[in-house]
């Protein structure tokens, strides 16, 4: 046995370092944690953002404190605020903005998708200022008597939902470039039913067009009668506007020293044991992984089991085990009261995904993952 960054490893002479803290990144540092192998966890934020929850939090006054986690209470000298700039893959150390290295053996890459607030929040700022943002924009939504949500995937048809079950007397207008909503991976059917619940609720469907003069529109503040047009030529007016398209893969961290291994979308190719091409100790996980199924926190959670597992077996000089996908899982939170969704290929009714997620958006999972009490 021998320390390691104040850790003792029950692996000699192995230290993981995890960069991004999402999903992918605390199941892989509890892991870890748990394997008692040594870890650094780098993460620009100092609190882990359970973002299933983060639409909710961008509704409901008082919500958004439950959606941070802060990482050094359950993962103390192990964690690391910074963010990092490039790796270097002969030194093998992770170069972090400021200059400051951190060596690694193995490494997991998990550094996730970005996308427009209030969907996402990866910006460098702490709790209490991540809190105070979403804390901010609900007044922003409270002041407005009409908003159009952009987007009619997965987060825009959520975000409508919630706004409309919060604030029911609110005019609501979802407008997306597609005919079908959600992700298209989805079953048809589960598509439909929920286009049904939300003309149920009330929302209003631009489907099949974008927004034209997006660009000149300001998002996510409230300005009375803002004047939106599509490339049809209608005018809509609206008091808020809020984005939920644009999601793409976060590759900053590593696009620079990885850059043969990229697909097109900036996710990193991976073989079936989630190493990056090349690199049989540099793995993978979450959305950032190359791999054809829709990302979500539930897949990033078993890319990261696969990952330590593969770390902990090619050091023992066991058999790498593969990750398959499986049928498409993908639970929609229709408001607190209402869901569609599918599980393992097969259709849900919506009073099970009402129960199941919709209620309290798996925080629950998230803070006993975390090993930390929800306030």
């Amino acid at each position: 046995m021998e320390e390691m960054g104040g850790q003792v490893s029950s692996l000699d002479g192995v230290h993981v370092v995890i960069v991004g803290g999402g999903f992918g990144g605390i199941a892989a540092a509890q892991q870890l944690k748990s394997r008692q192998i040594s870890f650094t966890l780098i993460d620009m934020r100092d609190a882990f953002h359970h973002n299933v929850a983060a639409l909710r939090a961008a509704v409901k006054p008082g919500f958004a404190q439950r959606t941070f986690i802060p990482y050094a209470e359950t993962f103390g000298d192990s964690f690391l605020q910074g963010r990092v700039e490039r790796v270097d893959t002969e030194r093998q150390t992770v170069v972090l903005q400021g200059g400051r290295e951190i060596v690694y053996s193995h490494l997991i890459l998990c550094t996730g998708t970005d996308g427009a607030f209030p969907g996402k929040f990866n910006t460098v700022a702490s709790y209490q200022t991540a809190v105070q943002t979403y804390k901010d924009f609900v007044k922003q939504l409270q002041a407005a008597a009409s908003v159009l949500v952009v987007g009619g995937g997965s987060t825009g048809v959520e975000m409508a939902a919630e706004i409309k079950t919060e604030y029911p007397d609110k005019k609501v207008v979802l407008v997306h470039s597609r005919i079908g909503l959600c992700d298209p991976e989805l079953l048809p059917s589960v598509r439909q039913e929920a286009k049904e619940v939300l003309l149920g609720k009330g929302v209003e469907l631009l489907l099949g067009q974008k927004v034209s003069n997006l660009s000149q529109l300001q998002l996510n503040v409230t300005q009375k009668n803002m004047v939106v047009t599509t490339e049809r030529g209608d005018k809509l007016t609206t008091d808020l506007i809020i984005c939920c398209t644009g999601g793409k893969v976060n590759a900053a961290a590593y696009a620079s020293s990885f850059s043969g291994c990229l697909a097109a979308d900036g996710a990193l190719k991976v073989n079936d044991h989630l190493q990056v091409d090349g690199f049989s100790n540099v793995f993978a996980v979450g959305d950032c992984a190359d791999i054809k199924e829709p990302k979500l926190a539930y897949h990033a959670g078993l890319h990261a089991a696969v990952a330590v597992n593969n770390i902990s077996n090619s050091v023992r000089g066991k058999e790498l085990t593969s990750y398959h996908t499986g049928n498409v899982s993908m639970l929609l939170a229709m408001g607190h009261d209402d869901g569609v969704g599918q599980f393992n290929g097969l259709k849900l009714p919506r009073f099970v995904v009402a129960l199941g997620k919709s209620r309290d958006l798996l925080l629950w999972k998230s803070w006993r993952e975390m090993q930390q009490r929800q306030p």
